[in-house]
């Protein structure tokens, strides 16, 4: 009787593979994760300072103070000619105009009315939709433009800038 040599893997050797593929996933995980919360963070800050940018455009353009709502400087009518007006400026994406972004919720408000009923300021505060997972620091930005981060609450306008 002749002796046929079986090709293929032990038992054995399967469960050493599949270790080593679960010891690499163990260490690239925890870095993909922390490598979104940073992208996130950094998307953050910079549509901060879009909206910031967008309502020194809007005051300039319309001379109206800043704008009412967030909304407003989006572009969810349309950014032909005759559909641009203070209620839909095109100045921001419509994700943005919504208020969410990234991994981010946006809260905007209007300060300082004046007398014309025009807003003379406005706040801007980024907190992360689930904090530790899709960022860990908040950010705040006014009508100066300077921005400011919170490692553990919604930061204000007493924090230190980023």
């Amino acid at each position: 009787m002749k002796k046929t040599k079986q090709a293929g893997f032990s038992l054995i050797e399967l469960l050493i593979v599949v270790a080593i593929i679960l010891i690499i996933a163990a260490i690239a995980i925890p870095n993909l994760l922390a490598s979104r919360m940073s992208a996130n963070e950094s998307s953050a800050a910079q549509e901060s300072r879009n909206i910031t940018t967008a309502e020194v455009v809007y005051s300039t353009q319309y001379n109206i103070g800043y704008a009412v709502t967030l909304t407003s400087l989006g572009d969810s009518g349309g950014c032909g000619p005759a559909a641009v007006s203070s209620s839909n400026a095109c100045l921001i994406d419509s994700v943005l105009a919504a208020g969410a972004k990234s991994g981010y919720n946006f809260v905007y408000a209007p300060v300082n009315v004046d007398a014309a009923s025009h807003y003379q300021g406005f706040t801007v505060n980024a907190n992360p939709q689930n904090p530790g997972y899709s960022g860990r620091r908040y950010f705040y930005t006014d009508q100066t433009g300077v921005i400011r981060a919170n490692g553990t609450a919604a930061a204000a306008s007493g924090d230190p800038a980023i």
